[in-house]
């Protein structure tokens, strides 16, 4: 996955990641991607209907050795 900007979340719990998230999306341009790293298994959920409500697109989820990556493209 390569994206244009990365966010570690690690350790941070709801609403944390996303709120995180989405004051780095506000920071992008439109068509860029954001590489969120974290550690809260329910910002896997929390995601996905992040991506539904606002309208960036939910690009990749993925998780690995208990850190979940996910890609975010800016709307």
């Amino acid at each position: 996955m390569t994206a244009d900007k990365e966010l570690d979340a690690r350790g941070l719990n709801c609403p944390l990641p996303i709120l995180k998230a989405k004051k780095a999306l506000a920071d992008m341009l439109s068509g860029q991607t954001l590489k969120v790293i974290s550690t809260d298994a329910g910002s896997v959920r929390d995601f996905q209907a992040f991506a539904k409500q606002t309208g960036n697109m939910l690009m990749q989820q993925e998780t690995v050795g208990g850190e979940h990556i996910t890609l975010l493209k800016r709307r």
